[in-house]
């Protein structure tokens, strides 16, 4: 198996082989669209790994923005993952539901500040669920843990850097929201925004990266194609970007399991590029 992918991944058996070990430490992100009208840490409550904490990215984001879930602070982020008992010398596995929506958010944020050790659990709680292994709705109290954050800013990039690279073209942006919202064709969830595409910018919905039938990610060798059709090479400068940034992390962590390197993540996304109306759109 890939390094990488074993050092991002890890299956249920892995898990559930190590769900005891001291050094583990497990992390619900589930998270929902508004429109979804559910409750993700009411879900959580309900039933959780056992000793999983819940890592709220609504929450643990830059609030003082008008964009939702924006990376916060080191500061912010320390002081929030310290009291989930996330730290210094612990690997972290986390997981949702199984939609692949915040998990790779979650991983791609513990990267920015600077905690490499961490995986997604591959087909979340979802496949958990459906191995018929151990859940519970005890309320997990977390010894606070030492987290030195680190930004690496080579993972980031904001509307200055976006528009810059119009001009420069040297990195290549990679959408990964459905083909109708990127075409313009298809409505955009949120309300204020406008339809189509940052110019340049090439189309790989994140679903893609997904197999159907077992909900893990896809395999390095069926990721490949997929990158070589919009573009991507081993080694090429990416920038994802998405809705809102959430599941950028997707091909975020696709790429990187693969062995494509770090893709960097737009995270304002079309929530900030198409609310304003001094950026230009393609449809």
């Amino acid at each position: 198996m890939n390094e990488n992918r074993m050092d991002s991944l890890v299956s249920t058996d892995w898990l559930a082989t190590h769900l005891d070990a001291p050094d583990i430490r497990i992390v619900d992100a589930t998270w929902f669209m508004p429109s979804a009208m559910r409750d993700a840490r009411a879900e959580y409550a309900a039933a959780h790994i056992p000793g999983a904490v819940y890592f709220d990215i609504d929450e643990i984001a830059d609030t003082t923005r008008d964009l939702p879930h924006m990376l916060p602070s080191p500061e912010k982020f320390s002081s929030r993952v310290r009291r989930l008992g996330l730290g210094d010398g612990v690997r972290i596995v986390v997981y949702d539901q199984g939609a692949w929506m915040a998990a790779p958010r979650v991983w791609w944020m513990f990267r920015a500040f600077g905690h490499e050790d961490i995986a997604v659990l591959d087909g979340g709680l979802a496949k958990w669920r459906a191995e018929e292994r151990v859940v519970d709705d005890h309320v997990v109290m977390p010894r606070e843990r030492h987290f030195t954050a680190r930004l690496n800013t080579f993972l980031l990039r904001d509307l200055d850097q976006m528009r810059a690279n119009l001009e420069t073209g040297r990195e290549l942006v990679i959408d990964v929201r459905a083909p109708g919202r990127f075409a313009g064709t298809a409505p955009e969830p949120r309300e204020g925004l406008r339809s189509g595409h940052i110019p340049g910018s090439r189309n790989l919905p994140f679903v893609d990266l997904i197999d159907p039938e077992t909900g893990r990610l896809l395999a390095p060798e069926r990721l490949r194609p997929l990158f070589d059709e919009v573009g991507i090479a081993p080694g090429q400068a990416v920038v994802a970007t998405c809705g809102s940034g959430v599941t950028t992390g997707v091909l975020a962590l696709a790429l990187h399991v693969a062995g494509y390197g770090d893709a960097a993540v737009y995270d304002g996304s079309w929530t900030e590029w198409g609310g304003r109306d001094d950026t230009p759109i393609e449809p």
